[in-house]
């Protein structure tokens, strides 16, 4: 991640992260994802990544 850059939300795609539980079913994967965000933790990465600025700031 760039310096300066605050990941809101992140997901492992990469073929370890599923494949013994999911084999090659990636939405199952994606879906049961969905159910173990910690959505608390993406409003505080939110909160701490716009304190500073007028919004986020892509680059």
């Amino acid at each position: 991640v760039p310096l300066g850059i605050i990941p809101l939300l992140q997901v492992d795609m990469w073929e370890h992260a599923f494949y013994l539980q999911y084999k090659n079913v990636k939405a199952d994967y994606v879906k049961a994802f969905w159910n173990v965000v910690n959505w608390a933790d993406v409003q505080d990465r939110y909160a701490k990544a716009t304190a500073n600025t007028g919004g986020l700031i892509f680059g």
